[in-house]
C-alpha cells in the first residue's frame, strides 16, 4: 500500500471544508496510508514587501524540508507546474511505486506559494488548473484527485 504524504500550510479552520476533506481522506484509507502535516505559515504583515515575502517563503521551506520523508518521491504544488487528466494522474502515481518509491510526497504552500528551494528539489511541478484557488480548496481538490486515482487505478465506479 502507497505512502501519500500532504504537507500543507495553513489549517482548514471551517467546518464544512474540515468535513469534505475529511470524508476525502477516509475514503483513501481503502487504498493508501495518507498523512496530512499542517504546518503554520509565517506571519506576514498587511502590505509585506518582496523581502518580507521572500523571507517568509525561507523559513516555511526549512519547516518544509524537515517534513519530507526520505525517499520519497516529491510533487510541488504550483500554478507553474504540469497539468495532468485525471487518468494520466492515476498512471503517474502508479509509476511512481513501479520507480520504488513508497512514498508520494504533495506540498501545498502558504498563500505567497512555495520558495524556489521547495520548488527545485521536486521530482515534479504539478499545477491542477491555469486558475488560482484558495489554499484550502487546493487541499480538498487534491485529496478528491487522489480518491480518484485511486479509483481509476482499481477499476472503481468512482471516476465513471
Amino acid at each position: 500500500m502507497m505512502n501519500i504524504h500532504l504537507i500543507v500550510l495553513g489549517k482548514l479552520r471551517e467546518k464544512y471544508m474540515s468535513d469534505f476533506a475529511a470524508d476525502y481522506e477516509k475514503r483513501l484509507s481503502g487504498y493508501c496510508r495518507l498523512t496530512v502535516t499542517v504546518l503554520e505559515p509565517v506571519k506576514l504583515s498587511d502590505n509585506p514587501s518582496q523581502q518580507e515575502i521572500g523571507n517568509a517563503l525561507s523559513k516555511e521551506a526549512a519547516m518544509i524540508k524537515a517534513k519530507i520523508p526520505k525517499n520519497s518521491y516529491v510533487f510541488s504544488m504550483c500554478i507553474e507546474g504540469k497539468q495532468m487528466s485525471s487518468e494520466e494522474f492515476s498512471e503517474k502515481l502508479g509509476n511512481i511505486a513501479l520507480d520504488g518509491k513508497s512514498t508520494a510526497v504533495f506540498i501545498i504552500g502558504s498563500s505567497f506559494g512555495l520558495s524556489e528551494e521547495i520548488k527545485n528539489l521536486s521530482d515534479y511541478k504539478f499545477s491542477m488548473s491555469k486558475m488560482t484557488f484558495p489554499h484550502k480548496l487546493a487541499r480538498i481538490m487534491l485529496t478528491e484527485q487522489l480518491y480518484r486515482a485511486f479509483s481509476i487505478s482499481g477499476n472503481g465506479k468512482y471516476h465513471k
